[in-house]
């Protein structure tokens, strides 16, 4: 009998060959994911990753241009040229550079190309934050008080509203992400010309002017929720996430399930997250990002991806997600229940991203690796495409792995991941291992429930 995790015989024919359209640790994992599935996947490089592990592992890799991430990795016609001359048949994004781009993912279906991820209209449409927020306000999921679109350019309407929100406010770019384009804004007197320079921001950064406004939550916990939708309107949540260690609004550590939130809570908003995706017509995995404050849930964006500490969700909840958006791009139906889910649910994960980066400076540290030494033992994965002597480029973002620790309770999650940086040794470059080893035994942190802010005032507080 199979496991309810494991895909049945298939009704539909699995993909022969996918094009892996990413680098570093991702491209590796979704190599994995294919080999499992009996599937060949075609890596894309720069000339800076020729030396990459998954290039090496590769059946067939192909060079799309020079390092600089608009002349390889975001050249649309580039990849899809490697797509046609391999015979591929779908085309995984993985996580940043085109992977929430709504006419990439066109351009790869018009081209005869399964996408793996949602469909264009999703894309565009949950790409917006305004749109993403009217279409959730539709779907009956909860969003942070404010402007119910985009910004008048009338300054007294603009008061108008920020009255009725209450200050503080924060204003956001409407095509924005990453924690870019936001001002958050105390008084009237400040207003108008803080909605005027995120516009002007907004338009130069993301092409895109609009900006909206939103009540500024003075304290919240950021918590995200994992989901998985197929093409026959079946959708299912896999727990919760606690993303709220953040410096400059990039996460650096993430837990799950979350800390000292109810199941009852979580199972409301999931349900609620699980009904948007089929209102919607969403497919493939995606996740849904709250602050949470005072017992309440305020949505803020979905990410139409695969999430970076996806590994977390993977290790509390025995579901292969990537594995799971192949499965689903080739038209196959979930698996599983959200009933045999939540009975799957087992103990806690938690994830540090290592970057090669000074620990507390955070200047970037690329150079060669002299020595790397993974950690091991129950309950411990790494998640990394480095090796000895492996060249760390300048050209990407800083991030070469995650450490991931899987225990019974949160304590012996946390006991793990201790063990696996204190055995985790990483020569020739400057990382961050040195601040998670410190985090692991900060009373703040080991207690749980710290908010997004809690990361920044530490660091802050160190520095003096």
């Amino acid at each position: 009998m199979l496991s309810p995790f494991e895909p049945s015989a298939a009704k539909t024919p699995m993909f022969k060959k996918i094009l892996i359209a990413n680098r570093g640790e991702i491209a590796l994992r979704i190599q994995r994911a294919c080999q499992e599935l009996g599937v060949k996947a075609v890596m894309v490089y720069s000339e800076a990753d020729r030396d990459a592990k998954y290039v090496k592992l590769a059946e067939e890799a192909v060079c799309i241009g020079p390092a600089p991430s608009p002349l390889s990795y975001l050249n649309m016609p580039a990849i899809i040229s490697a797509a046609e001359v391999t015979d591929a048949e779908a085309i995984h994004p993985g996580y940043g550079f085109l992977s929430e781009n709504a006419d990439f993912a066109e351009r790869v279906e018009k081209s005869g190309f399964q996408f793996i991820g949602p469909t264009p209209e999703n894309i565009r449409t949950m790409g917006d934050k305004v749109s993403a927020k009217q279409a959730m306000i539709r779907a009956g999921v909860p969003c942070v008080p404010g402007s119910e679109g985009e910004l008048p350019d009338d300054p007294v309407q603009i008061k108008r509203i920020a009255k009725a929100v209450g200050y503080p406010v924060i204003i956001k770019a409407a095509g924005g992400g990453g924690g870019r384009g936001m001002r958050v804004v105390h008084t009237e007197a400040a207003l108008v010309n803080a909605v005027q320079m995120t516009k002007a921001e907004a338009g130069a950064a993301f092409g895109n002017p609009a900006v909206y406004m939103e009540k500024f939550l003075q304290n919240p916990r950021h918590i995200e929720i994992q989901v998985l939708a197929d093409k026959h309107r079946n959708a299912v949540y896999l727990g919760e996430r606690d993303c709220s260690m953040q410096r400059r609004h990039q996460k650096v550590i993430e837990e799950a399930p979350a800390p000292d939130i109810s199941r009852r809570l979580i199972d409301r908003i999931g349900d609620r997250c699980v009904a948007a995706c089929k209102k919607i017509g969403y497919r493939g995995a995606g996740t849904f990002e709250f602050l949470y404050e005072d017992g309440e849930f305020y949505f803020i964006e979905m990410n139409t991806r695969v999430q970076v500490e996806h590994p977390v969700t993977e290790m509390i909840t025995g579901v292969d997600i990537v594995r799971t958006q192949i499965m689903v791009a080739a038209g196959e139906k979930l698996p599983f229940t959200q009933r045999q889910i939540n009975a799957q649910l087992r103990g806690h994960a938690i994830e540090c991203r290592i970057n090669a980066e000074d620990p507390y400076k955070f200047t970037p540290s690329p150079g060669r690796i002299t020595t790397w030494h993974a950690p091991g033992g129950p309950g411990v994965r790494v998640d990394s495409h480095v090796y000895t002597n492996y060249y760390v480029p300048p050209n990407y973002d800083s991030m070469i792995g995650k450490i991931i620790a899987h225990g019974d309770t949160r304590e012996q999650a946390l006991a793990r991941m201790r063990t696996a940086l204190a055995e985790t040794v990483i020569e020739g470059i400057n990382t961050n291992i040195a601040l998670h080893r410190e985090l692991m035994v900060d009373a703040k942190f080991m207690a749980g429930g710290t908010n997004i802010h809690y990361l920044e005032e530490w660091l802050s507080q160190r520095q003096r």
